[in-house]
């Protein structure tokens, strides 16, 4: 598995995903939040304008498959909501999606797990960039099957040491994989997330999704050119973006006749 888990010693038991990582995450029976914690948390605003073992396996395994159950398109249907607690700005919050409706576009992101190898690069590379999605009036959430207080570790820990440091958006804790469940990228014989990337409205309906597999990181520019291409069709209704549009490029018109002064100018 790619971005996953470590390899495994074969001739011992295989051991649960938490004990997987390395020492600096907090010890595992930290990884369940007690009944009676009241930890430091604040809700979190908007800016401005039951655990499984994984299986026997091998950094040769980077392909899995996911639930055989069956689902709904979620794309042109209401994003599922949630509230659940996160990391940000070294504190523990609380994060709800349907605080964003009406206010903002979101990408919602999956990762497999903390502490991992490919996960860091995107989770990083998305933050770098924040300040570009957020003046597209975006807000970026990223989730992980792991606890508030492995994302705490992971963000208090160096990048040049495989760590996150400070991000610019939240870290969601999807302990209870309800979250990843309801958007069908939970791979439920491992208990963790395929990467899987939506990006909601701000109606709140998913109007795009991508799902890799564990192996394969995403790519920030063509989640943005996604994101564009979105915002200018919501914005001009009778024009459709083709294969590649960025902004300045010419659209096109979802008609037979007007669709040829497009098709003329195409080289």
């Amino acid at each position: 598995m790619a971005c996953s888990l470590p390899s495994l010693v074969a001739s011992k038991p295989t051991a649960p995903l938490a004990s997987l990582a390395p020492t600096s995450i907090p010890p595992s029976g930290t990884q369940a939040i007690p009944k009676g914690f009241h930890g430091l948390r604040r809700s979190f605003q908007p800016r401005p304008a039951r655990m499984i073992s994984a299986p026997r396996t091998s950094l040769r395994s980077f392909v899995v498959k996911a639930s055989s159950e069956s689902y709904s398109p979620l794309v042109g249907n209401k994003a599922p909501d949630f509230e659940a607690e996160a990391v940000f700005d070294q504190e523990f919050i609380n994060v709800k999606l349907s605080d964003y409706i009406g206010k903002k576009y979101v990408i919602l992101f999956f990762y497999p797990l903390d502490f991992t190898f490919v996960c860091p690069t995107e989770i990083t590379a998305f933050s770098d960039r924040y300040s570009e999605f957020e003046k597209l009036n975006t807000e970026i959430l990223g989730v992980s099957v792991d606890s508030v207080f492995s994302h705490l570790a992971w963000v208090q820990t160096d990048r040049k040491s495989g760590g996150l440091g400070d991000l610019n958006y939240p870290l969601i804790s999807d302990i209870t994989k309800s979250i990843s469940k309801s958007y069908g990228v939970l791979i439920p014989d491992q208990g963790i997330a395929l990467r899987g990337l939506f990006i909601i409205d701000k109606e709140g309906v998913i109007q795009h999704s991508t799902i890799n597999n564990l192996a394969i990181g995403r790519s920030v520019d063509e989640t943005m050119r996604t994101l564009q291409a979105l915002q200018y069709v919501q914005e001009n209704p009778d024009e459709v973006c083709p294969a590649g549009w960025k902004p300045g490029e010419k659209s096109m018109k979802p008609d037979p006749k007007l669709s040829k002064e497009y098709f003329a100018a195409v080289p």
